[in-house]
């Protein structure tokens, strides 16, 4: 069963190979993604790995986590789930919608000014 994991506090110059390259010492990395901004292309500074076998999981948060890859000390840890709270409407500190309930000629949320 494949297992996927969290590679944080990535330099910006670790590119998808780097981090395939690095994991295989451990399992056959079935697949690697290093986030990227969506406006600009510039990683994100983490990423995820994922490896063929929970024990080549295990052996790369052992060997990695708290290691140096290109300058920087890097985080590895098992991937949580997607959470998929706020992306339907609900959840988070102020409710289902930012701004409260819409008023009659006031808007829709937001900032409002008490003058």
């Amino acid at each position: 069963m494949n297992k996927k994991l969290y590679v944080g506090n990535l330099s910006a110059s670790v590119t998808d190979e780097d981090l395939k390259s690095n994991f295989a010492q451990c399992g056959t990395v079935v697949s690697v993604n290093v986030v990227k901004d969506r406006y600009t292309g510039a990683s994100r500074g983490f990423g995820f790995v994922e490896m063929e076998t929970a024990e080549a999981a295990q052996a790369a948060i052992t060997k990695f986590n708290g290691g140096q890859l290109d300058g920087n000390t890097i985080v590895v840890s098992e991937a949580r789930p997607k959470r998929d709270e706020g992306r339907e409407g609900g959840g988070g500190r102020r409710g289902p919608s930012f701004g409260g309930p819409r008023r009659p000629g006031g808007g829709g949320g937001g900032f409002r000014s008490r003058y």
